[in-house]
């Protein structure tokens, strides 16, 4: 791994389109990788969601069937599905505030808060619960994308692929789960992706941000 700044990185990662099927990503950087996913930041600490780490190249092809056929999914050598908990419940919230209580020792306050959060989540509809998870997922694939780069792994982040039809090859329903993104991981092939060449594009500073001082 070469010694490059974080905008070095970021300017060298893109969402590759062909990956190198013969190339496989090194356990040690997929672990770094997913150690980077479980310390990303949630709302309240609940890290309201869960992280497959599929190999399997059975389960990897009818994921493709399900995400309209993008090679990606089987020319990497791991796929990333992260999904959201399909509602915040009274058991859930609890085993945070037990966590929280193993480690940093009982807070009476620590536990005030969670029962607040419990009157504030639970009469909820499911939906908006489950949408507010997903959001929180979606940080932790932000910090995946920067840990990638960092150790320059290539990755796409997905969304266009039937959420229910994974969540049934991956039996996520029994488990209070429903898939949010996925984010295969590999490494580009350089003679057979059309992107690669193409100039990065992002908006200007001045178009993109607003300075209020």
């Amino acid at each position: 791994m070469t010694n490059k700044t974080l905008l070095d990185q970021l300017n060298w990662r893109y969402a590759t389109k062909k990956m190198d099927p013969a190339q496989s990503v090194p356990q040690e950087k997929v672990d770094a990788i997913v150690e980077a996913i479980r310390m990303a930041p949630t709302s309240s600490g609940t890290q309201p969601f869960e992280l497959f780490v599929v190999t399997n190249k059975d389960v990897l092809a009818q994921i493709q069937g399900a995400a309209f056929n993008q090679a990606q999914i089987t020319e990497g050598s791991h796929l990333l599905v992260f999904a959201a908990w399909d509602n915040y419940t009274a058991d859930r919230i609890d085993a945070v505030t037990d966590l929280v209580t193993q480690e940093r020792g009982d807070l009476p306050m620590a536990k005030e808060y969670y029962e607040n959060l419990k009157k504030n989540y639970l009469p909820r509809e499911a939906h908006k619960n489950h949408s507010h998870a997903a959001r929180q997922a979606y940080i932790a694939l932000g910090v995946a994308l920067v840990a990638a780069a960092e150790q320059e792994v290539d990755s796409t982040p997905m969304e266009g692929f039937d959420p229910q039809a994974v969540d049934q090859i991956l039996g996520l329903e029994d488990r209070g789960l429903r898939s949010v993104v996925l984010l295969p991981l590999g490494y580009r092939d350089p003679a057979g992706d059309w992107l690669l060449p193409m100039k990065k594009v992002r908006k200007s500073r001045e178009t993109m941000v607003t300075l209020i001082d």
